[in-house]
């Protein structure tokens, strides 16, 4: 069973998957699979530089630590690494907010 700072790197992650989605469906894109959400945010927020490219980086940086927390046996993710990662997915969620008010 993954500790509490494993459990809290996934839901951010998540959080900021889902902000990616959101996104993408104010421009009438879907997708079912993290890739998918991952390259068109990529294309259509990072690389147009509509929103920081950073919070791409960060989301696949997220992916990848709860692919670590979740299926490692020791995976090693200790609380300040959770708690900038949940920063980073409240800043996000944060600009993707400021972004849409913006483009009504």
């Amino acid at each position: 069973m993954p500790c509490h700072a494993e459990s809290a790197i996934g839901r951010a992650y998540y959080s900021m998957l889902h902000t990616a989605q959101a996104l993408l469906r104010e421009k009438d894109l879907r997708y079912r699979k993290h890739a998918g959400v991952h390259a068109a945010y990529g294309q259509y927020f990072a690389a147009t530089k509509r929103l920081d490219p950073k919070f791409h980086r960060w989301m696949l940086a997220a992916f990848n630590k709860r692919i670590k927390g979740e299926y490692d046996v020791d995976p090693g993710i200790d609380m300040e690494t959770t708690v900038l990662t949940i920063g980073q997915a409240r800043e996000f969620l944060e600009a993707a907010k400021a972004y849409l008010e913006e483009s009504q």
